[in-house]
């Protein structure tokens, strides 16, 4: 059983079957050995039997490492699975219904594309929230327009949940994204899209400590 109540968790690790160089599963394993501690199942190009497969599969890396697990936007594979929770944009099944479906001991987590939706998130009961586009992406293909850093320096002291910086962010501009003041950043290129996942993953996770 997840906690209900999240704490900082610094990178967060979203796969990408797009953009992967070798599979999704190995760089789970390859982020796993990084030192990633919280992972999302994003996936938009399969149908539900082979999501279904591909989750059973990272759940046990994750649960052999005591790293989270969550998927992005299917409650149906949450459920199927048991995994400790679910991602949900804007768009997606209002949070309300998401908890009746999943009870009280899964995570969900929502998007925020500002200031305001990052507090409407966590006033509806979001166990931590993302925010972003930070910078312009290619990664999502309806990705909003980048909201820049502002609304990161905006949250400070006025969220009581996590908060994860998503969009853009690599090894170019992270250290201006955590000067801002975020604790917690995605990146998802400037990993899953490089020959060696888990030095990426160390080095981000390097540097993300290196603010605390």
């Amino acid at each position: 059983m997840p906690p209900k109540k999240l704490t900082d968790f610094g990178l967060y690790f979203i796969t990408d079957s797009k953009l992967t160089k070798k599979t999704v599963i190995e760089d789970v394993k390859s982020a796993i050995k990084g030192g990633v501690k919280i992972v999302q199942y994003r996936e938009k190009n399969a149908d539900t039997k082979q999501m279904i497969e591909e989750a059973k599969e990272i759940k046990e890396i994750c649960k052999k490492s005591n790293a989270l697990f969550l998927i992005n936007d299917r409650i149906d594979v949450v459920l199927a699975i048991d995994a400790d929770g679910v991602h949900l944009g804007q768009e997606d099944m209002p949070y309300e219904y998401a908890r009746k479906l999943l009870g009280n001991d899964k995570i969900i987590g929502l998007s925020a594309h500002s200031l305001k939706e990052a507090l409407q998130n966590q006033e509806a009961g979001a166990d931590y929230t993302s925010i972003g586009p930070i910078y312009y992406t290619t990664t999502k293909k309806d990705a909003k327009a980048p909201i820049g850093l502002g609304p990161i320096i905006e949250l400070k002291g006025k969220l009581k949940i996590p908060f994860v910086a998503i969009g853009g962010i690599n090894e170019t501009n992270i250290d201006d994204v955590l000067t801002a003041g975020a604790k917690n950043i995605a990146i998802i290129s400037g990993i899953v899209a490089k020959e060696n996942v888990e030095e990426c993953v160390r080095n981000f996770i390097r540097k993300i400590e290196s603010y605390k």
